[in-house]
């Protein structure tokens, strides 16, 4: 099959000329508006006619007027042309300050870990922008889902997208309740978690994850078993509040139940270091002002967070990192 390289006419191809004509009721002064030759323009009104297949003006060396298919054709083409230049100037709008709605791809668990500490404030402070948070564990395509960005831990992320660091790298740390550790044996070496119950993660591609460790300089994935399988490690939080096991989660997340005694850390010298959340956007797409003051926003807020906590120092170039 032969292909036609070339782009065919639009029915819009001409109307501004038309529109401009009938407006002036002269091809003159419609084309000084528009800046063009009085010749342009009388070529760009032929040829719609011709397209269109009637005459849309009656011309006389001394006037120019419509005729009853011009009238016809002005009737329905100014408020249609009219709103195609709004609808162009809305986009360009957007395109030029922060508005609009910001529509963000987000695990469950960084909920509470980024969002909400900055969320509030970031809409008091650009009220024109509506910000929407998909909560799940699925890793869904940007563009396909309608998103401006995503929010991650950095070792999901694929490897073609602008990643902005949103915390400090942090480690995952095993923990368990009080209760569940009362009259066990805890445990002091990786292999002693087969004695226990170990909560366990499913990814997003359906495998169940296990559990990393450094022992040394070498790198451990630990193979445990227990009775509750979550899909988020808040749920894996709250399982080991409730003492049904332990559970391996990241640090920010057990910080507070840490804190105030409801979790205790364990095998805290085998921790691995995860490289942190980041917030991620594909590197080919334009970035609008709305995710632009969003990411300035979240690396003022956390200028002078706490390690672990919401956190972006260090230079922008470093920040825009392909996570691998």
């Amino acid at each position: 099959m032969k292909h036609d390289f070339t782009i065919r006419q639009s029915p819009l191809d001409g109307v501004e000329a038309f529109l401009a004509v009938a407006k002036h009721r002269n091809f003159r002064r419609a084309a000084a508006e528009l800046a063009v030759t009085p010749s342009a323009m009388s070529q760009a009104v032929r040829t719609l006619e011709e397209r269109v297949g009637a005459a849309l003006f009656a011309r006389t060396t001394r006037s120019v007027g419509l005729t009853e298919a011009g009238e016809r054709f002005l009737s329905r083409a100014k408020p249609a042309f009219e709103e195609l230049v709004a609808a162009s100037e809305a986009a360009r709008d957007l395109g030029q300050r922060p508005a609009g709605l910001l529509r963000l791809a987000v695990p469950r668990s960084v909920v509470p870990l980024i969002l909400e500490p900055v969320i509030a404030a970031f809409c008091r402070a650009y009220p024109e922008i509506e910000v929407e948070i998909a909560a799940s564990e699925e890793m869904v395509d940007l563009a396909a889902g309608g998103f401006d960005a995503g929010i991650r831990l950095g070792q999901l992320i694929a490897p073609d997208m602008i990643a902005v660091r949103l915390t400090q790298p942090f480690p995952f740390m095993v923990v368990g309740s009080p209760d569940y550790l009362h009259g066990r044996k805890r445990p002091q070496r990786i292999d002693d978690l087969r004695q226990h119950a170990c909560l366990r993660l499913r990814r997003a591609n359906g495998s169940i994850a296990h559990w990393p460790f450094v022992d040394g300089n070498k790198s451990v994935e630990a193979v445990v078993s227990g009775p509750l399988i979550a899909h988020d490690y808040s749920t894996l939080v709250g399982a080991a509040i409730q003492g049904v096991g332990l559970a391996q989660v990241p640090g920010p997340l057990a910080r507070a139940p840490i804190a105030d005694g409801r979790l205790q850390a364990l095998l805290t010298p085998f921790a691995v270091t995860g490289p942190g959340v980041f917030l991620y956007y594909p590197g080919k797409r334009q970035v609008l002002p709305k995710l632009r003051a969003f990411i300035e926003h979240v690396r003022y807020r956390g200028a002078d967070a706490p390690r672990g906590a919401m956190s972006t120092r260090g230079s922008r170039k470093a920040d825009r990192v392909k996570s691998r």
